[in-house]
């Protein structure tokens, strides 16, 4: 069997009692390998990014990084397995009082003991792979929504981390740097040997670059999971209305709700 990089075992997550995120999903990220984690709003994409870094605690089950359980109580441990992270947060994270020189920086000053003639040429290097090195002395507010999107990628791989984690990647980017920014997380993973795991609700873009795709549903269920030609052949109703982006199918819009007419007294 393949090298797993990143297990989910049997994992159960709620952050309410009553209402469970994720139920009982068990799931392998391979080493090397870019995986895409599809599905609807609520169904715990996020969520299972936050448990793989520790933010959050598994209810049941087990979350394993490189052989190592992750025990989200741990500070000693999660400050050292995040060492070997990037994280691409979706709505980025800057620090709006830091240049966008100094946003790339911060990883390598607060982890390293580099020099800073040699963290300014890996900042440069990192934003130049995203096209803005001419940018990298613009303040935060100087910069636009997309463009603060790729700061934040180029600080994520500041480290060469050997996983990377990507939340929404693509939201706020034109067509142009969509195709760019996915080219790169394709090439940096293919480049570096590091295992990559993608959120994003751009099916077409995912199934471009990516060699698994994971497909969730609301309550936490792994609805399909294989090479994205194997979900886009899919003859399963959910998967297909899913990847194909049917307004009709299995999937609904509306979160469940008391009748319409039970709510207004009718």
């Amino acid at each position: 069997m393949p090298d797993a990089f990143i297990e989910i075992d049997h994992v159960t997550f709620g952050y309410d009692p009553s209402r469970k995120i994720l139920s009982d999903i068990s799931l392998r990220f391979e080493r090397g390998r870019v995986t895409a984690i599809l599905g609807g709003s609520g169904c715990g994409k996020t969520t299972l990014l936050r448990l793989i870094g520790g933010l959050v605690g598994a209810t049941s089950g087990r979350v394993v990084f490189d052989g190592e359980v992750v025990n989200a109580r741990d500070k000693n441990q999660l400050l050292r397995l995040r060492r070997r992270v990037g994280m691409l947060f979706q709505f980025g994270a800057l620090f709006t009082d830091l240049s966008v020189f100094d946003n790339v920086a911060f990883p390598l000053r607060e982890h390293t003991e580099l020099s800073e003639p040699l963290i300014r040429d890996i900042v440069l290097m990192k934003l130049h792979a995203v096209g803005l090195r001419g940018a990298a002395r613009l303040k935060i507010s100087e910069v636009s929504g997309g463009m603060a999107r790729r700061i934040a990628l180029a600080r994520s791989i500041a480290l060469d981390p050997e996983l990377i984690m990507y939340d929404e990647p693509f939201a706020g980017l034109d067509l142009v740097s969509m195709g760019v920014t996915a080219n790169l997380i394709r090439k940096l993973n293919d480049a570096t040997g590091a295992t990559s795991l993608l959120v994003s609700h751009d099916v077409a873009k995912c199934m471009e670059i990516s060699d698994h795709v994971v497909l969730l549903a609301n309550g936490g269920r792994i609805v399909a999971q294989g090479t994205p030609d194997e979900l886009m052949s899919s003859r399963d109703a959910e998967v297909r209305q899913f990847v194909r982006g049917e307004p009709d199918g299995p999937v609904k819009f509306h979160y469940p709700a008391r009748p319409l007419a039970e709510e207004f007294g009718a």
